[in-house]
């Protein structure tokens, strides 16, 4: 600790990201990544883009993304926002429009981020507890008594609202921004972007890093009325005019375009889920209903950070997460079909080394 930090810097808790693993032998199944790599479209566009331009600076707008944005979901270019990364936009969230008198109100199991911005930006909070099993109730959310924010599907559980849950909430908090973060609604959720066209009070933030394989680029995305749009972009400009580079607007626009890979890579993803909580149950555990690219699972008889140790000794990598209420589960991505076997077999064998299921 430097005696020139500030004292905003002693008291911040800064998040912690999944491990990016040097040991290229290691089955990674840590951090939610889409096994499949990006669409070739993309590839080629960020080639293509590797031209003397690159001596230029990049819209600062970012235009043509936001218009291909527009158009896959049916809204008009001012309500869309991109940013360098969903994190970006997030934070970019949280300064421009939930920075509010009342205090923030978000589920006390979901994305550790969240509170890491409300310490960033000084913002009260208060954290609202999921059911026994789990889930978000709808009824804990319905007093209009300030700003909300929650990821749908929920991380690192899985679990997803109905569309008809999310409305319900939005609908009950007229005076106060509701932000919907769907970074993992493509696997199987029900997107809320229907709904920005009633409610103004509205915001639905996505990514590119997980069902566009493009965790490497570092592209995100708001979703909703233009005045909450034109916050966002407030605060942006007051940090970054230039957030996405050439590449990653090429990248970026070429991969939300090619929405028949999308719908391929999501399909393959869901099936590999569905045949991994089977085996995963026949092998004892406990694993939650999830609408994302990863199952959060327990088994009632094994301890999760013995589980998770014994997995890393087999090269095999999954998030663990010490956190009261949750600290025997394991957050295990979902890869490609031969990766999860592997996971399955692995389990299988530590087990039966200690004692059986």
């Amino acid at each position: 600790m430097s005696r020139f930090w500030s004292s905003k810097t002693r008291e911040l808790k800064p998040y912690v990201p999944g491990e990016q693993p040097r040991e290229q032998r290691l089955i990674k199944l840590n951090t939610n990544e889409l096994p499949y790599g990006p669409s070739p479209r993309a590839l080629a566009a960020m080639r293509d883009a590797c031209d003397d331009s690159l001596r230029l600076y990049p819209d600062p707008t970012g235009l043509a993304l936001r218009q291909s944005i527009a158009r896959t979901y049916g809204l008009d270019v001012s309500q869309v926002f991109v940013g360098n990364g969903s994190d970006e936009v997030l934070a970019h969230a949280f300064q421009a429009l939930l920075q509010q008198s009342a205090p923030l109100r978000f589920p006390d199991i979901t994305y550790s981020f969240y509170p890491v911005y409300c310490g960033l930006y000084g913002i009260e909070s208060v954290r609202v507890p999921l059911t026994q099993d789990l889930r978000l109730q709808p009824e804990d959310y319905q007093d209009n008594a300030g700003p909300i924010i929650f990821a749908n599907p929920n991380a690192p559980t899985g679990t997803a609202l109905p569309l008809s849950e999310v409305e319900a909430i939005v609908a009950a908090n007229p005076d106060h921004v509701v932000v919907i973060d769907e970074a993992y609604v493509d696997f199987g959720g029900e997107s809320a972007v229907s709904l920005i066209a009633r409610y103004d009070n509205l915001l639905v933030v996505h990514t590119l890093s997980k069902s566009r394989g493009l965790a490497g680029l570092r592209v995100g995305y708001a979703l909703g009325h233009a005045d909450l749009i034109e916050g966002l972009v407030r605060v942006k400009d007051s940090f970054n005019s230039y957030p996405l580079d050439r590449l990653a607007l090429a990248g970026a626009q070429a991969a939300v375009e090619d929405t028949a890979y999308l719908a391929e890579c999501c399909a393959r993803v869901a099936l590999t889920r569905a045949n991994t909580v089977a085996a995963l149950r026949q092998l004892g555990f406990e694993v939650l209903p999830s609408a994302a690219n990863f199952i959060f699972a327990r088994h009632p008889g094994r301890h999760a950070a013995e589980l998770a140790g014994a997995l890393r000794q087999r090269h095999i990598i999954v998030r663990h997460f010490q956190q009261a209420r949750i600290e025997q589960y394991l957050r295990i991505s979902i890869g490609t079909d031969a990766e999860m076997a592997a996971l399955c077999d692995a389990l299988s064998g530590i087990l039966a080394d200690q004692g059986g299921c």
